[in-house]
């Protein structure tokens, strides 16, 4: 079985200087980067990674899951809001991203949530995140956590 192309000299960087530099990963044709999520308070609620996950490559790549040290139970979710503006989440399933474009994981939209957290979620700490592919490759990031009440890695 061919390796996909983004599991060859799987390379992790990790630029955090500051709150601006955001957690960065590359791997051949898929870029993550921009991770980030906010602390917690303790382990009894979920927490919430946010990212984006770019397709560099020629032909679509099909996230199918998440794996962290940090969560029992990490999934892609999505918050929608309906016409009475009654917010809900489910999980999103996989998701398939096409060559030359991003998906971004962020509040209010798609987000990894990490529910059954095995640890607190402490601002200035950092957690490794792996994202799987339907091809068997995957790609982790370290990431960042910044305050409870970040709204992102530039504030």
């Amino acid at each position: 079985m061919k390796k996909p192309p983004y599991t060859k000299g799987l390379a992790f960087i990790l630029l955090l200087s500051g709150l601006s530099a955001p957690a960065f990963a590359d791997s051949g044709d898929v870029v993550v980067e921009n991770a980030w999520s906010r602390a917690s308070i303790g382990v009894n609620r979920p927490g919430a990674a946010y990212l984006t996950v770019r397709n560099t490559g020629n032909e679509a790549v099909t996230l199918t899951g998440l794996t962290t040290p940090l969560a029992v139970m990490p999934q892609i979710h999505e918050t929608k809001t309906n016409a009475d503006g009654v917010s809900s989440m489910a999980p999103a399933g996989e998701m398939t991203i096409d060559a030359g474009e991003s998906v971004a994981l962020e509040p209010g939209g798609l987000h990894a949530m990490l529910m059954k957290l095995q640890n607190p979620m402490i601002e200035g700490e950092t957690f490794p995140l792996t994202l799987t592919f339907s091809d068997g490759g995957e790609v982790t990031v370290e990431v960042p956590i910044l305050g409870i009440a970040a709204r992102g890695p530039e504030g």
